[in-house]
């Protein structure tokens, strides 16, 4: 599962600095004004990534406290 969520976290950093780039190189090309809307696409991306990785984190800490409580019976 460690792996899994590794690769996923990635997934969408790396699918928002894509969809970035695409989108203001589109940008350029055919006018800001039809491909600004598509940036929130980017923003999508960026917020799964930060979720995933916060709450990757803390499911670490939790496995932890969990360890503690149960070494401690």
């Amino acid at each position: 599962m460690k792996m899994y969520n590794r690769i996923m976290r990635l997934f969408w950093l790396f699918s928002a600095v894509a969809i970035f780039l695409i989108v203001t190189y589109m940008s350029i090309i055919e006018g800001f004004n039809k491909w600004a809307y598509y940036y929130i696409f980017v923003l999508t991306s960026l917020g799964v990534y930060f979720l995933k990785t916060w709450m990757m984190k803390r499911m670490v800490l939790h496995n932890e406290f969990l360890k503690e409580k149960k070494s401690v019976k």
